[in-house]
């Protein structure tokens, strides 16, 4: 398995907010994709997502705390935004290019990961076979981060890399590891 691992930075100017460390490993071995992500720190200073009774697919995930990773073919503009609640809530977007024709991901109908939650890290885990929309013998391309909003309602935008003036994860100059066919 190609696998990598990672740690995701805070926007300039954002981190003033609680003490986090972002960390994780991702890799993929044919269409399967592995992540696992954990965020570290004094989890009662953040505003997490109850875990919900029924995790289900759910728009706006990304205005409460939230995971996310972004997926893209090597010389394609399309990609995928994936996001992840601590709750268990996901969902997944296709866009024909950066920011452009939007829409729910219809090849997946469930999204399953694991969340795990300690009194000082809180872990996500999730496998997914990626065969549904990118062929096993393209390079992906790939961006993770995550918004966290803190108990007070202050919000902090972590990413791999910041590529621009504001926090924006659809930018492709952000989609910082890759991932070969293999």
């Amino acid at each position: 398995m190609n696998s990598e691992r990672f740690s995701l930075k805070a926007f300039p100017g954002e981190e003033t907010g609680p003490v986090l460390a972002i960390t994780g490993t991702i890799g993929r071995r044919a269409n399967n994709l592995s992540l696992g992500i954990s965020l570290l720190g004094n989890l009662s200073e953040l505003s997490i997502p109850a875990p919900g009774e029924f995790p289900r697919r759910m728009d706006r995930l990304w205005e409460e705390t939230c995971l996310e990773f972004f997926l893209g073919e090597e010389g394609s503009e399309r990609y995928w935004e994936f996001n992840l609640s601590p709750a268990g809530h996901w969902n997944v977007y296709r866009f024909a290019s950066y920011r452009k024709a939007m829409r729910e991901e219809p090849a997946f109908a469930s999204l399953p990961f694991r969340v795990r939650t300690e009194p000082e890290a809180l872990r996500l885990s999730l496998d997914v076979d990626l065969g549904k929309i990118i062929p096993a013998e393209r390079t992906i391309e790939v961006a993770v981060s995550a918004v966290v909003k803190t108990a007070s309602g202050d919000t902090s935008h972590f990413a791999l890399v910041h590529p621009g003036p504001r926090p924006d994860f659809h930018r492709r100059d952000g989609f910082a590891l890759n991932l070969p066919a293999g």
